[in-house]
């Protein structure tokens, strides 16, 4: 394949994504099945494709960020987060800041909004959703799922607020699409947002090393208001959360100190 160092800084130049930061074993694992898909010899020669094919740019880029979603993942989590500290953060504040943090298609905040629509009227909803993937992005904005990514998703929830499209295809309501403003972000490099009550950010942060990680949620920290929480995935667990400000709230629930 070639010089995979030389291949990096390209990459980065090219989309301000930064491979040092992503588990190298298994970043080259699924590059370099993605380069043999395409019958290119070398690294070098998979750059110049990218850079003359907006099509394989776009795949790739896809490729590289791992979306992987559904509605109400892991939905015992979603139960704890809904009626343990739901309540506590709204016994703060009515107005709620939060942030979906590499949101991929979308099944995450807009189950966010549909759970908060139980708790509050879905005008004082509003979701930031982010990914670094425009492809991706672009899809959340649509709103539309097959059965696979719905199956946990609670029943009331499915029934006020997903229709069936056709044989295959079910669509979010415009009303619970407006409570979301999806913008790109690069965990990486870009600015955060501010005084966050929750920030979700699930099943990302295991393809990145532990110095990314542990920056991202020293950032995270910084993001979020006192007593804001962080959100994250099943195999995600923060060891010694208090040497990067947080308290364990709940497992896999953290609250800034």
């Amino acid at each position: 394949m070639g010089d995979y160092e030389s291949f990096k800084k390209q990459i980065f130049a090219l989309t301000q994504i930064d491979l040092n930061a992503y588990k190298e074993k298994q970043m080259r694992r699924r590059i370099d099945s993605l380069i043999t898909k395409h019958k290119i010899a070398s690294y070098n020669d998979y750059v110049a494709a990218i850079k003359a094919n907006k099509e394989m740019f776009e795949e790739f880029v896809n490729y590289l960020t791992i979306n992987v979603s559904e509605f109400y993942r892991n939905p015992e989590q979603w139960r704890v987060l809904e009626n343990e500290i739901l309540p506590d953060l709204l016994g703060r504040t009515k107005s709620l800041k939060i942030w979906s943090a590499a949101c991929s298609t979308g099944d995450e905040p807009y189950s966010l909004v549909m759970m908060l629509s139980r708790h509050m009227p879905l005008s004082s909803i509003r979701i930031i959703a982010t990914d670094i993937d425009k492809q991706v992005l672009e899809k959340a904005k649509k709103g539309l799922y097959n059965v696979k990514s719905l199956k946990t998703l609670p029943d009331d929830l499915m029934k006020k607020y997903i229709t069936q499209e056709n044989e295959y295809t079910y669509k979010v309501a415009d009303e619970v699409k407006k409570c979301v403003e999806f913008k790109q972000h690069n965990l990486l490099k870009d600015p955060y947002p501010t005084d966050c009550d929750l920030i979700v950010c699930r099943n990302v942060l295991i393809y990145f090393t532990e110095e990314a990680k542990i920056e991202i949620y020293k950032k995270f920290n910084t993001a979020l208001k006192k007593d804001g929480v962080l959100f994250v995935g099943s195999t995600e667990q923060i060891m010694q959360p208090q040497t990067l400000g947080y308290s364990v709230a709940k497992s896999f629930f953290y609250r800034k100190m």
